[in-house]
C-alpha cells in the first residue's frame, strides 16, 4: 500500500468518532513492532543520540499521549492490555525488558512525563490494572527523576508532571519539590503569554506544545490545589493563543520554523489543550476549526511509511533536517493533539460548527520570538520574517532553523546538506558569504537585533570578528526587501537566496517548471507556486541554484532563485527584492508589482510599486 492510500488519508476528522478513528489507524500499524515483552517500540534502525534499547521506550511512551485521553472516558482498548503488560515488565528489575536505571539528562527522563500524564489523567485505570507490588515497581522506577539533573528549559515540566502523576495517583509525592521546579521556570517567561525554552533560549513551538501545554495539564488537573498559579498559566496562554494563531494559515498548515519539526501536527496540540483546560479565547468553533483543518493538512501529506508507521521528516521522509534526538519513534509526540479525546461527547467542542479562521490583521509584529508574520489570506500563505537572536545552541542546523530572513508555510526553508558551495549548503532565505573557497557561512547569531513599530527588520551580524554585516528587512507578501551593508577587511562572494520553490513534476500537483534567469533577475515557477530575486541595488547576478536533495523541509527537490556578488575590503551595499507567490502563481507578470531604489543623493530609498513616499530610506555613507 502507498502511504497516500492509507485509510487515514480518507478520514473526514469532523466528529468525535473520526478523531478516534485516527488514533487507531495511527496506532494500529505499531502492533506489530512492540517487543516480545510489550515493554520497547521498535519501528526503524536509524540511530539517535541515545541507544536502541532507549529509543524503545521512547517509542513505547509516546502513544500514551494519544492512547491516554482515548481511555479517559472510560472506553477500553485492546492496545492497553499491550501497554499494561508492557509497564509491568519495563518496571521490573528482573525482567529481560527492565527499562533500567536513570541517569542524569537521560532521555528516560523526557519519557517519564507520560507515565506521570496518565497517572493524572486515569488514576484509578491504572490502579485497577496493576497490583500493589506492580504500581510500586512503576512508582519505583518513576521515583529517581525527582533527584536526576534535567536541562534547564522544558524539560523541568517532565518532573511536575510525574510529581502531579503521585499526588493524583495517591502516591508519595514531594510538593515542596514540585512548587520549587515551577517557580524555577518563571525565569523563562518572557512577557505577553511568550516563554523562551530555557534562559536565553529560543520561542518555537516548545512554548505550545511543551511549556504551555503541560502548564494547561496542570491548570485543569490542579485547579483546586493551587487555583493561584492554574489562574496564571491560562491568563498566559489565552494571550498567547493570540499571538499563535497567527501561526496557522487558512489551509490547516502550521509555519515550519525552529527545531523538533518532526512532531508535525502536535504544533496544534495547544489548541486542544486550551479547549481542555476551559479557556476560550477563540470561539470554539473557530479552535475546533483550527485543529482539524491542521490534522487534515497533515494526513494529506505523504509523513507515512507504506505501512502506516510514521516517519522522521517534516512534509515527507527527511533525515536530513532531523535533530540528533530524533528516533524511529519520536514522531509519536504528535499525539499530544489528541488530547481533546478526553473531552465527553457532549462538551462543546464536539458539538460546536467548526468555524474558518477569523479576519486577521495582515501584519502581527510579535517582538517575544524575534519575528513579524505577514498573512496572504487570499493566498493562504503565511511569510514569518525574522530579526534573529542574541545567542545560539549546538542542536542540529540552528542556523536554518532559526536565524533565515524569512519562513514560510508553503516554501518552507532549507538545511544544508554538506559543506561545499551553494547547492549544498541549500541557502535559501540566507545571506552566505565565503572567502573565495566555496565553504559559506552565514548568520548563526546577532550583535544586536530590532523591530520597529512598523514591522521592519534590523540585524548586525558578524560571519567573522572583522566582517560586519547589517541587515535591514522590509516585510511583506509576494515581495520583501533586503538592504544588507557589509564592512569586511577580506575579499568575499556572497549570496542572497529567494524562497525554495518544490520542482518535482506531479508531486503534489506541480507542474513543468517555468524558469527566466536574466542578468540581474531570477524566477522560477509551476503549479506551486513562484519564487523569484531582483537585484536593486550593488554589483552582482542573478540565478537559480539547485540544492542537493532532501534539502527543503516541504520539497525533496527545489531551487532557488539567488542573486551573487564579490566585493573586495571595504563597504559594500547589495538590495535584493525578494518574491514568493504559491499556487497558480503568474510568473510571467511577477516583475510588475517589484519594488524599486531610488537614490536622492547619498540617500537609498526603497520604494513600493505605484508608491510615492519611500517605504524605507537609509545613508549609504551611514
Amino acid at each position: 500500500m502507498k502511504p497516500w492510500d492509507l485509510p487515514i488519508t480518507l478520514n473526514p476528522l469532523i466528529t468525535r468518532d473520526d478523531l478516534r478513528r485516527a488514533f487507531l489507524q495511527l496506532t494500529d500499524p505499531l502492533k506489530p513492532y512492540y517487543s516480545t515483552g510489550s515493554s520497547r517500540l521498535h519501528i526503524g534502525n536509524t540511530g539517535a543520540s541515545y541507544p536502541d534499547h532507549i529509543a524503545g521506550i521512547e517509542g513505547f511512551s509516546r502513544v500514551l499521549w494519544g492512547l491516554v485521553p482515548y481511555m479517559a472516558d472510560g472506553s477500553d482498548s485492546e492496545l492497553w492490555e499491550t501497554y499494561v503488560q508492557g509497564i509491568k515488565n519495563g518496571t521490573d528489575p528482573s525482567h529481560d525488558e527492565y527499562w533500567g536505571a536513570v541517569t542524569d539528562y537521560d532521555q528516560r527522563l523526557v519519557e517519564m512525563a507520560a507515565f506521570g500524564f496518565a497517572l493524572a489523567l486515569i488514576p484509578d485505570k491504572i490502579k485497577a490494572s496493576f497490583t500493589a507490588q506492580e504500581l510500586q515497581r512503576l512508582y519505583d522506577w518513576l521515583e529517581p527523576i525527582s533527584h536526576s539533573k534535567l536541562w534547564d528549559c522544558n524539560w523541568l515540566f517532565f518532573l511536575v508532571l510525574v510529581q502531579m502523576g503521585f499526588k493524583k495517583a495517591g502516591l508519595p509525592y514531594r510538593q515542596e519539590l514540585l512548587e520549587q521546579t515551577l517557580d524555577a521556570m518563571e525565569r523563562f517567561y518572557l512577557g505577553e503569554g511568550w516563554y523562551a525554552d530555557g534562559v536565553n533560549g529560543h520561542s518555537d513551538y516548545y512554548v505550545p506544545f511543551a511549556i504551555h501545554f503541560y502548564g494547561l495539564l496542570y491548570a485543569k488537573l490542579m485547579e483546586e490545589e493551587d487555583p493561584e498559579r492554574s489562574r496564571l498559566y491560562k491568563q498566559r496562554a489565552e494571550q498567547f493563543a493570540h499571538s499563535f494563531i497567527h501561526w496557522f494559515d487558512e489551509d490547516g498548515a502550521a509555519l515550519p520554523y525552529g527545531r523538533s519539526l518532526t512532531y508535525r501536527f502536535s504544533q496544534a496540540a495547544f489548541w486542544g489543550a486550551l479547549v481542555y483546560a476551559g479557556v476560550e479565547p477563540f470561539p470554539m468553533g473557530v479552535m475546533k476549526g483550527i485543529m482539524l483543518r491542521h490534522l487534515r493538512w497533515w494526513f494529506r501529506q505523504p509523513i507515512f511509511h507504506p505501512d502506516g508507521t510514521l516517519s522522521i521528516g517534516y512534509a515527507y521522509p527527511n533525515l536530513v533536517m532531523a535533530e540528533n534526538y530524533n528516533s524511529p519513534g519520536s514522531p509519536y509526540w504528535a499525539l499530544k493533539s489528541f488530547l481533546p479525546l478526553a473531552l465527553p461527547e457532549d462538551h462543546p467542542f464536539w458539538t460546536a460548527e467548526e468555524l474558518p479562521m477569523p479576519r486577521l490583521a495582515p501584519q502581527s509584529v510579535q517582538q517575544k520570538p524575534h519575528l513579524v508574520i505577514c498573512r496572504d489570506a487570499a493566498a493562504s500563505h503565511i511569510v514569518a520574517f525574522n530579526a534573529g537572536h542574541l545567542s545560539t545552541n549546538e542542536h542540529t542546523h540552528t542556523s536554518a532553523k532559526y536565524e533565515k530572513f524569512a519562513y514560510s508555510t508553503r516554501f518552507g526553508f532549507s538545511v544544508p546538506r554538506a559543506e561545499w558551495g551553494l547547492s549544498q549548503g541549500a541557502f535559501d532565505s540566507m545571506l552566505a558569504i565565503s572567502e573565495g573557497d566555496n565553504l559559506y557561512r552565514v548568520k548563526r547569531k546577532c550583535e544586536e537585533t530590532s523591530i520597529d513599530d512598523n514591522g521592519r527588520i534590523h540585524a548586525r551580524w558578524k560571519p567573522w570578528n572583522d566582517v560586519e554585516v547589517q541587515t535591514w528587512i522590509i516585510p511583506g507578501t509576494p515581495w520583501h526587501v533586503r538592504v544588507h551593508r557589509i564592512s569586511s577587511e577580506r575579499t568575499l562572494d556572497l549570496a542572497d537566496g529567494g524562497f525554495a520553490l518544490g520542482i518535482d513534476e506531479g508531486r503534489c500537483g506541480t507542474s513543468p517548471l517555468r524558469t527566466d534567469e536574466g542578468e540581474v533577475t531570477a524566477c522560477a515557477a509551476n503549479s506551486a507556486g513562484a519564487s523569484g530575486i531582483v537585484l536593486l541595488h550593488g554589483a552582482g547576478k542573478a540565478e537559480l541554484i539547485y540544492p542537493n536533495a532532501n534539502t527543503n523541509v516541504m520539497y525533496p527537490r527545489t531551487v532557488i532563485p539567488t542573486l551573487r556578488m564579490s566585493m573586495k575590503p571595504g563597504v559594500s551595499w547589495l538590495v535584493t527584492a525578494v518574491y514568493g507567490q504559491p499556487g497558480q502563481a503568474d510568473a510571467e507578470h511577477w516583475l510588475k508589482s517589484c519594488p524599486s531604489v531610488r537614490l536622492n543623493g547619498d540617500e537609498l530609498q526603497i520604494m513600493g510599486s505605484g508608491s510615492q513616499e519611500p517605504l524605507f530610506q537609509i545613508r549609504l555613507d551611514s
